[in-house]
């Protein structure tokens, strides 16, 4: 058992009033056990004295390929299904268990160092167990799991799966897995999308989601050319398709849901699908910008997600917070994405797409200790006179800004140090394990 107190910071809560106050967090293990405007000294192991400096949320990335980091800067000015062809399908069949591994653990050094505290991740087909290592040893908060590819002529000989095998080494995963380290780490079944899943693949993993009560991650009408293969073969778009079959539910996550109808858009509300917009990557492969003020006045549940490293081309919550906020103000006009709803997005809807908002997602008495201390102290944040904190957060704050973040009570970076990885090695052997991939995707076949 271990207290940190932290005293004298600006505390922005994310609570259902959104209270901001100045005072002191006591961080009693793994949980918050007191908000007050002054805790009386106490015997604690740590004090941080977070004068001038700001307490937020960990942010909730709901749509990350922790897989794909390795592959930052591989995949550049390409649409969508070209952008998988091409590039990422490869490059992600000629993964080993070290490359895989380290692609983690890049990623995920990138997430907790620009504040992120949770994600919803998917794995490619092989050596996801190489990334749940990773996971675990990084201390990050996660939902992930390896993705599910049994149909498609275009998909690499390497990535196309056995139906019943991709099955098998899901749920294998699944319990290895699930649960670990007191929940931290979770496990979602994640069939890649409907182009690239079979119909007997999509029914099995909606059993076996009701089965073991986990979530099933996945992408949808991200793209006009996927819906379009989706249509020729079912006759029905993709959201119509899920609920055909019987997957649109309460513990489905679709990333992306850039080009729903309204009839998609009342599956999702009627069914309680969670939504995980994100805008960089949408922007980036040219996919188009996702119609959320619609969705939200149609209370669908919207979260943010960076997606992977060669579609954005990073993983910073803080450029998406922006992203999400700026790119709907010219059609629907300056108020239609505020600070205070996408901070809420990034941080307490998040913890509402999987299922955990009575434990994260806002910083309450009793929640898990799962947050960040900003110092905003800097040109570009400046003046602080009479501003709104969120709106210093989400349209002026950098990955910089964030000085330490805590998970489970415990802090994985502290003064910009990282505590659970050593930078200097993920870096080399991100460099070298990069270097043996691009040497192995020319020998890729294509069926």
């Amino acid at each position: 058992m271990s207290k940190t107190l932290i005293k004298n910071a600006e505390i922005v809560t994310v609570n259902e009033e959104n209270e901001i106050f100045y005072g002191d967090l006591l961080i009693d293990n793994d949980r918050i056990s007191q908000i007050d405007s002054h805790i009386q000294d106490i015997d604690v192991d740590k004090v941080i004295d977070a004068r001038h400096k700001t307490v937020i949320p960990g942010f909730i990335h709901t749509h990350i390929h922790l897989c794909q980091t390795l592959f930052r800067g591989q995949g550049d000015d390409l649409e969508l299904l070209d952008w998988l062809e091409k590039r990422i399908w490869p490059l992600e069949a000629s993964h080993d268990e070290e490359s895989s591994y380290y692609s983690a653990m890049l990623g995920i050094g990138e997430l907790i160092r620009s504040g992120t505290t949770s994600v919803v991740d998917m794995e490619t087909v092989h050596h996801a167990d190489s990334a749940f290592q990773a996971i675990a040893t990084s201390g990050i908060r996660a939902l992930s799991g390896k993705v599910m590819m049994d149909y498609g002529d275009e998909v690499p000989l390497l990535l196309q799966e056995n139906t019943d095998t991709s099955i098998q080494e899901s749920v294998d995963l699944l319990e290895k897995w699930h649960g670990h380290d007191s929940g931290r780490i979770q496990y979602a079944f994640s069939p890649r999308f409907v182009v690239s899943c079979s119909e007997d693949l999509l029914t099995e993993v909606r059993d076996l989601s009701s089965h073991y009560n986990v979530h099933v991650h996945s992408h949808a009408a991200e793209n006009t050319g996927e819906i379009e293969i989706v249509e020729n073969r079912t006759g029905m778009r993709n959201v119509v398709y899920l609920d055909h079959i019987g997957l649109a539910n309460e513990r489905l996550i679709l990333a992306h849901c850039v080009w729903l109808n309204d009839e998609e858009k009342s599956i999702i509300k009627d069914r309680g699908v969670k939504v995980s917009h994100c805008p960089g990557s949408n922007l980036k492969l040219a996919s188009g910008i996702a119609d959320v003020p619609d969705m939200l006045d149609k209370q669908l549940q919207v979260s943010l997600g960076a997606d992977g490293a060669p579609c954005n081309n990073n993983l910073n919550m803080l450029n998406e917070m922006r992203l999400a906020a700026t790119i709907q103000k010219p059609k629907h006009g300056p108020t239609s994405m505020n600070a205070q709803a996408v901070l809420r997005m990034a941080t307490i809807e998040g913890a509402k797409a999987v299922g955990m908002e009575n434990e994260i997602g806002s910083l309450e008495v009793g929640k898990k200790a799962d947050l960040s201390i900003l110092d905003l102290n800097d040109f570009h944040v400046y003046p602080s006179f009479d501003v709104d904190p969120v709106s210093r957060i989400v349209y002026s704050a950098t990955s910089s800004d964030i000085e330490t973040t805590f998970i489970n009570g415990t802090p994985v970076m502290e003064g910009r140090v990282m505590k659970t990885m050593d930078k200097n090695i993920v870096l080399k052997e991100s460099n070298k394990s990069i270097d043996r991939l691009l040497k192995r995707v020319p020998t890729i076949q294509y069926s």
